[in-house]
């Protein structure tokens, strides 16, 4: 198609950039619906019934419903792993950077569970479906990232070096956090304060 490569007159993207751009905006859009619904009630039919986008749109864009998820998910997570950013640049004790981690660990389980819940089920899909698996690994590692940053900073505040690993840091915060919106979704610790609880016990622990 000629229009692939032409220039567009109002972002000046290019053909592949135009339509990753234009990817990435259906993602954006559908991610709301997406967390709702969930993977297993998912379809790209589904998704188009409950958006502003037609199906012929969006499966010309996204293979299945997979490749939607795994784009807006994706998308999210590069949201998500700056959120600590400015408590580690900015706190000046060991205490002030756990107090602050700890309040935003808790506040975006709240306010965005639904789409943490979307992340979940995207990456337990990685069981079936082999080609979410790079994507999937992608997001992972920069989740790590995100955590050991704030440890890190944390011990450096502290003066001294973290007793567990980085890996070992991210599958036991990460597991408290998955806990934490199991707990949250199912009612059982609306206020998070086993969560809250926990974490406390994993910086002891660092």
């Amino acid at each position: 198609m000629t229009t692939a490569t032409r220039p567009d007159a109002r972002s000046g993207l290019r053909g592949p950039d135009k339509f990753a751009a234009r990817r990435s905006e259906l993602a954006t859009a559908t991610l709301k619906t997406l967390a709702e619904l969930g993977y297993a009630r998912t379809s790209l039919r589904e998704i188009a019934q409950n958006s502003a986008f037609s199906h012929g749109v969006l499966h010309y864009y996204f293979r299945d419903k997979l490749d939607l998820i795994a784009e807006a998910v994706r998308i999210f997570e590069a949201v998500c792993v700056t959120r600590y950013d400015e408590a580690v640049a900015s706190a000046t004790t060991a205490e002030e950077l756990r107090r602050e981690f700890s309040t935003m660990f808790v506040a975006t389980l709240q306010s965005d569970s639904s789409l943490h819940r979307l992340w979940y089920d995207l990456r337990n899909q990685t069981r079936y479906e082999a080609s979410l698996r790079d994507e999937v690994s992608e997001i992972e590692a920069r989740r790590t990232d995100m955590i050991w940053n704030v440890v890190n900073r944390y011990c450096e505040l502290r003066g001294e070096p973290a007793r567990l690993s980085r890996q070992l840091v991210y599958v036991t915060l990460d597991g408290i956090f998955q806990q934490g919106l199991d707990n949250l979704l199912d009612g059982t610790d609306p206020e998070m304060t086993h969560a809250r609880t926990l974490l406390d016990e994993a910086f002891d622990a660092l």
